[in-house]
Formats: C-alpha cells, sequence, structure tokens
C-alpha cells in the first residue's frame, strides 16, 4: 500500500456468534497489541451486540461499526435502526452496500446513495462495498460494475465528505468461497477504483489519492502479506477470518507491517 494512506482493517462479523462468544471475541481483541499510530481498526457485530461490544472496546482503539441501518432519522419503519441509535449506543461507522446487501437482500443502487449520504450527514464514518459477481467478471466487466457502482455511490457526496470515505473492493465471488483474487488482480480493480476516484468525480485527484480502499475477498493470515503490499490495498474488510481474535489481528499487524 502507500505510505501516505494509513490502513484500514475492519471485521464484518455478520449474522455470527452469540452472547459469549461476543464476549470471548471481544475481549481477546483488547488482549492482543495494536499500534494505532500505524493502523484503523473497526469490527462490525450483529445488532443484538453492538452496545455490548461497544463498552468492552471503548477503552480501546478499536472503533464499533454498524453491518446496516435505514437512511430516515426515525419513525414508523417496524424493524429498522437508525443511525442516531447507532450513535448513542458508540457505533462511529457503518458499512453501506456490501453484496449481501445488494444481491441477497435486494438493496439498489439508490438505496445505497440515500444510506451514505445520511450517514455522512449524522456524522459517521462509510465503508462503501463495492464489486462484480463471478458472471460479470467472466464477461470482462470487472470495472463496469465498480465504476458504475462508485458514481451511483457516491453521488453527491462533496469533496470534504470524502475524507470520512473508505472504499472496499470485494468480488463477490471470492466472498465467503475461499477464493481470493491474485494480489495482481487485486491491484488492478483497485488500481481502476483508484482512477475512478481521481478522474469520475469533480474534487480532484489529491482527494481520490486519499481515499482509502480496503480489499474484501476471503483475506487471511496466510495471504494478507502479499495482498497489503500491493500499491493501492489500503487495507481490508475481514469476513470469516474476524470472528478469531488471532487470525484477525494477524491481519491487522500485517497492514502495521505494509507501512514499513
Amino acid at each position: 500500500m502507500s505510505t501516505s494512506r494509513k490502513p484500514f482493517v475492519g471485521g464484518n462479523w455478520k449474522m455470527n456468534l452469540h452472547g459469549s462468544e461476543v464476549a470471548e471475541l471481544a475481549n481477546g481483541l483488547t488482549a492482543l497489541p495494536l499500534d494505532a499510530s500505524k493502523v484503523d481498526v473497526a469490527v462490525f457485530p450483529a445488532f443484538p451486540y453492538l452496545a455490548q461490544v461497544a463498552a468492552v472496546l471503548k477503552s480501546t482503539p478499536i472503533k464499533v461499526g454498524a453491518q446496516n441501518f435505514y437512511s430516515q432519522a426515525n419513525g414508523a419503519f417496524t424493524g429498522e435502526v437508525s443511525l442516531s441509535m447507532l450513535k448513542d449506543i458508540g457505533c462511529e461507522v457503518v458499512l453501506v452496500g456490501h453484496s449481501e446487501r445488494r444481491h441477497v437482500l435486494g438493496e439498489t443502487d439508490e438505496m445505497i446513495n440515500a444510506k451514505v449520504l445520511a450517514a455522512l450527514d449524522a456524522g459517521f464514518e462509510v465503508i462503501l462495498c463495492v464489486g462484480e459477481k463471478i458472471e460479470q467478471r467472466e464477461a470482462g466487466k470487472t470495472h463496469q460494475i465498480n465504476m458504475a457502482q462508485l458514481e451511483y455511490g457516491l453521488a453527491g457526496v462533496n469533496a470534504d465528505q470524502m475524507a470520512r470515505i473508505t472504499i472496499a473492493y470485494e468480488p463477490v465471488w471470492a466472498i465467503g468461497t475461499g477464493k481470493t483474487a491474485t494480489p495482481e488482480d487485486a491491484q488492478e480493480a483497485h488500481d481502476r477504483i483508484r482512477r475512478c476516484l481521481n478522474f469520475g468525480f469533480d474534487w480532484g485527484e489529491d482527494i481520490g489519492n486519499a481515499v482509502r480502499i480496503q480489499y474484501g475477498g476471503s483475506m487471511k493470515p496466510s495471504n494478507a502479506v502479499d495482498l497489503l503490499s500491493q500499491t493501492d490495498i489500503d487495507g481490508g474488510l475481514i469476513g470469516g477470518a474476524s470472528l478469531k481474535a488471532s487470525d484477525f489481528m494477524a491481519i491487522v499487524h500485517a497492514a502495521e507491517q505494509s507501512q514499513a
């Protein structure tokens, strides 16, 4: 990665773990060394455990984030969770546009953009996820899909707000499958995303070059060093490997070392 960008590693726990397991994982993270001057870290527990994890991690540099939220401030939206509720329990960052929200749960580009804008207006950091499905990759449409998702997702975002945006490139075919893009393939996708940030919007290259782009396709301790050594890979959005404290922190430490 570029030494001008501080790496950012996020742990997306998805719909996994229950109370005692959550406590064990959160406490395990507090016990492991972390150099906050070299890497930013966040975890994204399931909704029932957000407050519990936030309380455990409150005195650490590890931020707590939400996997989802609703774009409206409050009201008659049964089953939804607002940004003010998340802020109330200590959340600082949110995921938007994860492939499972797009392709399993049916979120549209318009819904994703509304969430991005609402979260920024509420003062949150945002990780915007983009990525192609296997049939799109095989059809040679990887970059086309990523660019379209970026342009929709970031519509209406201004240059100042981009300081609170992280992009996560997650090839859908590599999420939870054990398959991983080669470091070179991942770098190519990240490079094209960087070019879109630099030239596809009106905020200029300085802003685009400062945006961190995480890799989100089955990063684990065994491949983290090779992936994080690529110029435009600025961290990871980790799924399965974030459910074990030692594996997650091994990736965090690889990110720390990538700045050496």
